[in-house]
């Protein structure tokens, strides 16, 4: 057996369906086993971060491990960047690239690196196959800890020789490891009595609610509390209802305004997330002042790493929340009880106050032109099936997508977490793959999806039912929006324009080049066509874009 087969036996021992990768000579014993492996599909990408991108929200969408080949250093550095979010996407990944021959590194050979190296920051685990009697183990090690929570990627370079070299070992089955536990006892009340000696508290959730199944869990324990339930500011999954009455926004970026927004809180519930993910330096605490904070998680390395709850409990998401709400349950008094009762009232009527302020806001921008972001969002909601996944990097139109498209499961939305943009074009490629029986609706802007725009070839080559809602304003507005930021907070205040931030010499045409790549588009500026479009787009099946004109920042 050579080692090309125990590496491919290793994929099918690991359930793996799909390899996203871009096609290169030191890839040639992969590829040329994959026709002996006809269960296993390659999903073509004509650029290494989009194949990676791709296997990340395939492995977000499907829960299996998202598999890729890359090829040597440069297509490894192509990819690199997409290896970043999927890290803080906490995807499981097995990123692979090929090597020179082993026999020549030491002559420094064309596109040879030291390739564990360069993937070494970005990933969990970082190695190289030296001979191929250490496959089978190699194979195995990294399936395992790229699931280990916290999930993320790891890296493998396979050196073209060691493919092709005999060895008497096989593929390694994985057993069933159970990786989360019961929470410590100790812990559940000790959060408890923090919690119900608050007058006000809050929860701040993060994607691993989600991740581990635990929506309904969450919602029943903000429910108990009578708590506010906010949003990491950058979200990759829906963990709570977002037209649930507990449900508000995502936090901001800064401690100050963080601080601020949980307001005169006296105990934060922290729960499955990166707390807090910062883009403004402020002094101090992102907690009010004399606030208890209690942090749930199902792994160490997030609890109390950038700050120091008073209490921290590391167990199954669900097991977790459960517990919390039965112990809180169980020593309730009727006092309590009300007071708990009271808050849900008054944050129901905070909601009702909130979608009534959001509806006047779209009656407002309705009819203006260009096309309102609030508009946009409103017509594509009305056109999407209720069926769909959507994939979404809207950035600066982010605030009325979450208040257009409101998300009651887990499974219905796919968001860009790690700040590296480019991401909804390439995820609407592997979430299609991980979904295929649902359509997919990816909303990018434009500046993001320029990162990305191969995508449209790969839906076309395999034929996924996306349909790419492109937001043109011509603009990296994110851009224009923290200029500003910069110069009030800099003391750099003046009256200069935005430099280098307008796409509009010479004006892109998605509609053309998406059909260079075989997708058909159309493009719309009347706030009137798109719910049409859209529903058109969906009807026909296949891929399809459409070019949405919207307001710009000027």
């Amino acid at each position: 057996m050579r080692g090309r087969d125990v590496f491919m036996n290793s994929l099918t021992a690991h359930g793996v369906r799909h390899i996203f990768g871009n096609p290169g000579t030191t890839e040639s014993p992969l590829l040329d086993a994959l026709l002996d492996y006809p269960a296993i599909e390659y999903i073509v990408a004509l650029h290494e971060g989009m194949a990676v991108g791709a296997a990340s929200y395939y492995a977000r969408a499907s829960g299996r491990t998202g598999v890729v080949s890359l090829h040597v250093a440069p297509g490894l550095g192509n990819g690199i960047g997409m290896m970043y979010n999927a890290t803080k996407a906490n995807a499981p990944l097995v990123v692979t690239a090929g090597q020179q021959d082993s026999r020549m590194l030491r002559r420094e050979p064309i596109l040879s690196h030291d390739l564990a190296a360069m993937a070494a920051p970005v990933t969990k685990w970082s190695t190289e196959v030296r001979n191929a009697h250490e496959m089978d183990e190699v194979m195995r090690r990294a399936f395992k800890v790229a699931n280990d929570p916290p999930y993320g990627p790891v890296f493998v370079a396979l050196p073209i020789d060691v493919m092709e070299q005999d060895t008497a070992n096989v593929a390694i089955a994985p057993g069933r490891s159970h990786r989360t536990g019961a929470p410590d006892p100790d812990g559940i009340q000790e959060a408890c009595a923090l919690l119900r000696a608050a007058r006000t508290p809050v929860i701040v959730v993060g994607d691993e609610v989600a991740r581990g199944g635990a929506m309904a869990d969450l919602v029943a324990l903000s429910e108990r509390l009578g708590a506010a339930v906010w949003f990491e500011g950058i979200r990759g999954h829906a963990s709570f209802p977002s037209a649930h009455p507990h449900a508000r926004s995502s936090v901001p970026f800064d401690a100050a305004a963080i601080r601020k927004t949980l307001g005169a809180s006296d105990c934060v519930l922290l729960v499955g997330g990166a707390f807090f993910e910062e883009v403004w330096f402020t002094e101090g605490s992102p907690f009010p002042q004399g606030a208890k904070v209690v942090q749930i998680e199902t792994s160490a390395r997030p609890l109390a790493f950038n700050h120091a709850p008073d209490v921290g409990i590391v167990a199954g998401m669900s097991a977790a929340l459960q517990a919390l709400t039965a112990a809180l349950g169980s020593a309730a008094d009727a006092a309590w009880t009300a007071a708990a009762q009271a808050r849900c009232a008054e944050l129901a009527a905070h909601k009702a106050r909130d979608t009534a302020a959001y509806t006047a806001r779209l009656e407002k921008a309705w009819a203006r032109t260009p096309m309102s972001m609030p508009r946009v969002m409103a017509e594509l909601r009305r056109a999407t099936p209720a069926s769909a996944l959507i994939v979404e990097e809207s950035i600066t139109a982010s605030v009325d997508f979450a208040a257009a498209f409101a998300f009651d499961q887990p499974d219905q939305y796919l968001g860009a977490r790690g700040g590296g943009i480019g991401q909804g074009l390439a995820g609407a490629i592997g979430a299609s793959v991980a979904q295929p029986d649902r359509p997919v609706l990816c909303v990018s802007g434009d500046g993001s999806a320029m990162y990305s725009i191969q995508a449209l070839w790969s839906a076309a080559h395999h034929r996924l039912p996306i349909v790419f809602a492109i937001l043109v304003n011509r603009e990296y507005r994110v851009l224009k929006h923290n200029l500003d930021i910069y110069r009030q907070r800099f003391d750099a205040m003046s009256e200069k324009p935005y430099p280098q931030m307008d796409l509009a010499g010479p004006q892109l045409g998605f509609v053309e080049l998406a059909a260079g790549m075989g997708v058909p588009g159309v493009r719309v500026s009347d706030p009137d066509a798109v719910a049409g479009a859209v529903a058109a787009a969906f009807a026909a099946g296949g891929p399809r874009l459409i070019e949405i004109e919207i307001e710009a920042k000027r």
